[in-house]
């Protein structure tokens, strides 16, 4: 799924990128060492990230034209990738494609550094919702570029699903025992107080991130009660889309690479988001704090945000860019898939995805009264063991 010409692409915009990095005078703690040019790449780039978001067709010609030549090791989880980078980052790790669960527990653990998004052209060029959004920007300090993302969305085989569900009740109810399928992940406890969000507005739960002990314990007794009724927490999109192939689940939260995987192999699924909207995870690629290789890590950040690259990603991995201008690359390489991942839908649809990010203590409010991640991993544990 190359795309033509793409080459001299990247060789434009080094062309164009200034000669040698230089600190910033900025009073500001964290970004006191901002570059403010870009130079020359130091000839190798060592990064943690999702398996997929390093592949060759856009990782070759980056190589061929910066002289950073990419190692990649790839995690499995976000809890891996944050331990990664904790034990290895600057001497074996330049940065990480870190998801919303992970980018706080990042940037408070001193792991990762500010970013200068004046170096980063295309950041201009994002949908509103991810050139500050709250998982990667503290105080109006960027601490990585979110590039691609995806909905949790409502997944169910049409067939076998009736009426067709509009809300996220139907994952909760007793009608579907034994064939709902959710993520094996601590953040599900997020999707839950979404929809208490809406259906019990007395809790109060305003952020499904933030959540007091008394609402976290709302959420975790409704993910109790869905513990019956589930037949498989899935691990991955392809464990997810093996489930509803052999009708071991019909409906549950899915990616949507899980939604196409199912419609090429002709299950007729189909995916919603429902009334109370959806959570969603957005991708960052963060910089190291101790990296020896600041000049490529910059390249690497402006290679992969150009619209045709983003195509090509999203294309590939089955994800939505966070570039506005990658449609018509998207078309290109698959007609339709602009569409398919949502790449060209309103504000209203973007609005309505309520993106990652780590639970802290700091409710946001002045008050430090939320419960977090570390107390989140522990609820989880009861309610899939």
């Amino acid at each position: 799924m190359r795309l033509a010409k793409i080459d001299w692409l990247l060789a434009g915009f080094l062309v164009a990128a200034a000669t040698a990095v230089t600190a910033c005078g900025s009073s500001n703690k964290a970004t006191s060492g901002l570059p403010t040019q870009i130079g020359k790449g130091e000839g190798q780039l060592n990064l943690v990230a999702w398996e997929g978001y390093a592949e060759p067709q856009w990782v070759k010609p980056f190589e061929r034209n910066t002289g950073c030549v990419v190692h990649t090791k790839y995690a499995g989880s976000s809890d891996e990738m944050v331990t990664l980078m904790r034990q290895g980052g600057g001497g074996q790790y330049d940065m990480v494609s870190a998801s919303g669960d992970a980018t706080l527990r990042l940037i408070s653990g001193g792991n990762v550094r500010a970013v200068n998004i004046d170096l980063i052209p295309e950041w201009k060029n994002f949908i509103p919702q991810l050139r500050s959004p709250s998982h990667n920007t503290i105080d109006g300090v960027h601490y990585g570029v979110s590039l691609q993302w995806g909905p949790n969305s409502l997944l169910y085989n049409a067939k076998s699903v009736t009426p067709a569900p509009t809300s996220w009740a139907a994952i909760y109810s007793k009608k579907y025992k034994g064939a709902v399928t959710v993520p094996s992940n601590t953040i599900q406890i997020a999707d839950a107080a979404l929809y208490l969000s809406k259906t019990q507005p007395s809790l109060g739960i305003s952020d499904p991130y933030e959540l007091t002990e008394s609402q976290l314990n709302a959420a975790v007794s409704l993910l109790k009660q869905q513990r019956p009724l589930i037949k498989k927490y899935w691990t991955g999109a392809a464990d997810e889309a093996e489930l509803f192939k052999s009708g071991d689940a019909v409906i549950g939260a899915a990616w949507p690479i899980a939604t196409t995987t199912l419609e090429a192999a002709k299950v007729p699924v189909k995916e919603i988001i429902p009334s109370q909207g959806a959570t969603g995870w957005a991708d960052t690629w963060m910089i190291s704090s101790h990296t020896k290789h600041l000049n490529c890590a910059y390249k690497w950040i402006n290679w992969v945000s150009t619209p045709q690259v983003q195509a090509q990603q999203a294309s590939s991995y089955g994800e939505t860019p966070a570039n506005r201008l990658a449609c018509p690359y998207m078309e290109k390489i698959k007609a339709g898939s602009c569409g398919k991942y949502h790449a060209n839908a309103p504000s209203s649809y973007f609005e309505s995805i309520k993106f990652w990010k780590t639970p802290v203590k700091d409710c946001g409010n002045g008050k430090h009264d939320c419960m977090d991640y570390s107390v989140w991993q522990k609820k989880w544990t009861e309610v899939t063991a």
